[in-house]
């Protein structure tokens, strides 16, 4: 059934399984008695890039270096996930995140790794004071279409709905679109923003908006995750499989990383990276 092989496809132990394969590269590092100790006497810049899920995990990490070794600059960026595979790809970031794993077309034209280390969910948002709380998939893929165009047509309050949208090069938007919407049509009507933390600030701005955010950034206070087929969007149904709407999240980096990048990659997937992963809202592959 459809259900059980999206379980096994996100269980927390095969996908531990899987990240073995993907980072055996870095299990013959030393270890250290402190995570940080991989950093010392050691000098240069780290660039990284691409999904704005990413962003808080590695703004904190990337914290956490540059106060025990303030000769390491690292700079954060967002701009999509297909912004940082192709940054990386060229050679303008170190590392690349994303939301989705590279295209066909990506693994031809760049020559990277993929190093799943975080699951995170995508979850519809709309205003804290909107009363539709629990709706259908379907019905999801009508506002998101156009069909549905007027709260009332699914319970709600006779108000148009306001259509919000994450930019083409977004992961989350592939991800949405691609498992929520199942490659339907998005509607010309759609109002786009370029980020997770703009999506959250419009929809908290506007009574009658719905958008799509990960569920990693959602903020109670600020905007509320319509329960979906009976199933609310949240991390824990997402790790036991109930809630499908799911995807990784990726570091991408090239075959010959530098050694700095190299030892932030194994940062992330060591002890300080899993609390962090965890502080963040999302669920840690390792």
């Amino acid at each position: 059934m459809p259900r059980s092989k999206r379980f096994d496809r996100y269980n927390p132990f095969f996908l531990t399984l899987l990240s073995f394969f993907f980072l055996s590269w870095c299990l013959t590092s030393p270890a250290y008695s402190n995570e940080l100790d991989r950093f010392a006497g050691k000098q240069g810049n780290i660039t990284i890039s691409g999904g704005t899920a990413h962003i808080p995990v590695m703004t904190e990490l990337a914290r956490k270096v540059r106060d025990f070794n303030p000769k390491i600059y690292i700079t954060v960026h967002g701009g999509g996930s297909a912004n940082g595979i192709k940054q990386v790809g060229q050679g303008m970031a170190d590392i690349g995140n994303s939301g989705r794993p590279l295209n066909d077309h990506e693994r031809q034209q760049y020559n990277l790794r993929e190093i799943p280390f975080a699951i995170d969910g995508i979850a519809p948002i709309v205003h804290p004071s909107n009363p539709v709380s629990n709706i259908s998939s379907a019905s999801i893929r009508k506002i998101f279409s156009g069909e549905i165009t007027n709260w009332r047509e699914i319970g709600g309050e006779d108000q148009p709905i306001i259509l919000y949208g994450r930019e083409a090069a977004s992961g989350t938007r592939d991800i949405f679109w691609k498992k929520m919407l199942l490659n339907g049509s998005f509607s010309p009507e759609t109002r786009i923003v370029d980020s997770n933390n703009a999506m959250k600030i419009v929809v908290s701005w506007e009574k009658y908006a719905i958008g799509y955010l990960s569920i990693g950034h959602i903020d109670m206070d600020k905007v509320k995750p319509l329960i979906t087929d009976d199933i609310q969007p949240n991390q824990t149904n997402a790790m036991l499989g109930k809630y499908t709407i799911v995807r990784k999240l990726y570091m991408n980096i090239s075959e010959n990383p530098t050694e700095l990048t190299r030892l932030f990659v194994e940062y992330v997937l060591g002890p300080a990276g899993h609390d962090a992963i965890k502080a963040s809202g999302y669920i840690p592959l390792h």
